[in-house]
């Protein structure tokens, strides 16, 4: 057993999921008396969740490692996540590096602890991506206002640009009783907003014969949540039932949609290997926005992959201005070692996707301007989270997932509010100013 007294700091880079599973793995510590670190204590053990999405993100991995290292050197410290996964040598050899878990090791992190406790000897142990099987859901808040539920785990896509089926295996699911069980306790606990989350969702149900809209119907009925969001869902998996559902049916889904596109253009679609073309994105975009016209879209986009010539580029740029889209998170595209997007010719100078980068983000900008500034004047119901700027404000979304502040009330954190949208907030670019109308 851990020993109790013992405090941990919890570090996550990377995705929803990430943080969902950092969570987990706080719940486990705490169970067995391990309590969260305050800000200024100096931990006794570290867990480090990381992402390996990009070169970047190794490199963040690497530096807040090093950085938590050098701060605390008595620390015990844990590396997990995807770049522990594909990399763990190299995490290994890391200066202050005590323990190293992949993926299907991450949620036995206090048993591996236990081990560096009792020995002192450093452990490494990751299972190969094609033997990871097990699936361990988890529902949990952390910090946060909103829960986090993880359904899904893995992806049987191989995108040729991407290493996430060899960091998380494949494809594999919790079942709809279950996930449905642990939301109705988190709404026991207090709980109002579930984000669910996972690396693939709409491929939920793969392993167990259930499918990803009979869970979210199932997830509806649960009393006491008053909203869902769907953290990231592939457009060939976001069917027309399913949108046609949140509009029209639906009691706590939210007008507020994440979906990856990754490039504008169809032949470089067919490089990637992804599961769509243009024509279907669009169509999906055009029927959320007929259904819900004040609905929230993000879009993923990668910018300068190998095989965009200046020509697909050009389309894309065209097809993603045309779409009624609220925001992108807009990736450079990164070589990663292992991956069939390095046999592909065309490929993009470094400065060329930067360029391209900037492209993206101002068209992103813009859109993201438009949108909020058409909702200024108008009245929406908010969900209030923790406070910010020394406690003097808190913020909330909107349900269609606009970011408002106002001044902090502490009785109304995690309760819904109506409010009126009266204009940006000039320090905070992301949020709109609220005045609250009625709690």
């Amino acid at each position: 057993m851990v020993e109790k007294n013992l405090k941990a700091a919890f570090h996550t880079l990377g995705c929803k999921l990430n943080f969902s599973e950092t969570s987990a793995i706080g719940k486990v510590l705490y169970e067995r008396g391990v309590t969260r670190a305050a800000r200024g204590d100096s931990p006794d053990i570290i867990i480090v969740n990381t992402c390996s999405v990009t070169e970047t993100a190794d490199k963040k991995g690497r530096q807040l490692i090093r950085r938590l290292a050098a701060r605390y050197p008595e620390a015990t410290m844990v590396v997990t996540g995807c770049y522990a996964q594909l990399k763990p040598e190299e995490v290994a050899a890391l200066e202050g590096v005590d323990i190293v878990l992949g993926s299907n090791e991450k949620l036995k992190a206090a048993e591996y602890i236990d081990k560096w406790l009792d020995s002192r000897s450093k452990q490494v142990d990751v299972t190969p991506f094609r033997e990871i099987e097990g699936f361990i859901p988890s529902c949990e808040r952390g910090d946060r206002t909103r829960y986090f539920l993880k359904v899904q785990d893995g992806c049987d896509y191989f995108c040729t640009y991407c290493t996430i089926p060899f960091a998380r295996g494949k494809s594999r699911s919790g079942t709809i009783s279950q996930l449905t069980e642990m939301a109705r306790a988190a709404a026991d606990e207090g709980g109002k907003e579930i984000v669910i989350t996972g690396v693939n969702i709409g491929d939920f149900g793969k392993n167990t014969g259930e499918t990803f809209f009979d869970l979210i119907k199932s997830l509806d009925k649960v009393e006491g949540i008053e909203r869902y969001r769907i953290s990231s869902i592939e457009p060939n998996l976001l069917t027309e039932e399913i949108i046609r559902w949140v509009a029209r049916e639906s009691r706590a889904f939210m007008p507020h949609f994440h979906i990856p596109l990754q490039a504008g253009s169809d032949l470089v679609l067919k490089k990637m290997n992804r599961h769509y073309d243009t024509s279907l994105f669009e169509s999906r975009i055009t029927m959320i926005k007929d259904m819900i016209p004040d609905a929230f879209i993000g879009v993923d986009v990668i910018a300068g992959a190998r095989g965009e010539t200046r020509e697909e580029w050009e389309k894309g740029i065209a097809f993603i201005e045309s779409l009624p889209i609220t925001r992108l998170h807009v990736f450079p595209y990164s070589e990663r070692p292992g991956t069939a997007a390095l046999l592909l010719g065309d490929s993009v100078p470094p400065s060329e996707r930067h360029r391209r980068v900037n492209t993206l983000t101002s068209i992103s900008d813009r859109k993201f301007e438009a949108f909020y500034n058409e909702h200024i004047g108008s009245e929406a119901e908010v969900l209030w989270e923790h406070p910010v700027r020394g406690g003097e404000e808190m913020h909330g979304f909107t349900r269609n997932y606009i970011r408002v502040t106002a001044p902090c009330r502490p009785e109304l954190i995690n309760t819904l509010s109506r409010v009126r949208l009266t204009g940006h907030d000039t320090s905070d670019p992301d949020s709109l100013r609220a005045q609250i109308i009625q709690s």
